[in-house]
């Protein structure tokens, strides 16, 4: 299975009831484990989560700490790049190099690194 169907897969239980826009995600990490999250819609919007943070969090809890590749893939379209919020997420885990593909619901896909997604990412460096 690919790391894009492993994310299809995890959007088709994508939690969207208000807004019926479902987003899979997918990781794969530098031990070569993939984990895998939806997005999670709250009556109180927009409370909810978003696939990226919940395939982290997955990933933090089986012990891995460094991303090797990422898959995104929603109910569009176009590709469906991460939010804002989710890049800043991607990078504390991912190095600029790490490549980020994007999905359409069509198959159209995009490719661009963490470094093209988030350029000028605030890191560990700017903590000095």
């Amino acid at each position: 299975m690919s790391l894009i169907d492993d994310a299809k897969a995890a959007q088709a239980r994508a939690y969207a009831p208000y807004s019926n826009f479902r987003v899979g995600a997918a990781i794969r990490a530098k031990s070569g484990h993939v984990y895998t999250g939806v997005n999670v819609e709250n009556v109180a919007y927009p409370e909810g989560t978003c696939a990226e943070a919940g395939a982290i969090a997955a990933m933090v809890l089986g012990g891995d700490r460094e991303i090797a590749e990422v898959v995104v893939i929603g109910d569009s379209d176009a590709p469906v790049p991460p939010c804002g919020g989710c890049r800043q997420k991607i990078r504390e885990f991912a190095g600029p190099d790490v490549c980020v593909t994007m999905v359409s619901r069509t198959g159209d896909t995009r490719t661009m690194t963490v470094a093209e997604l988030l350029p000028g990412a605030f890191t560990t460096d700017h903590m000095g």
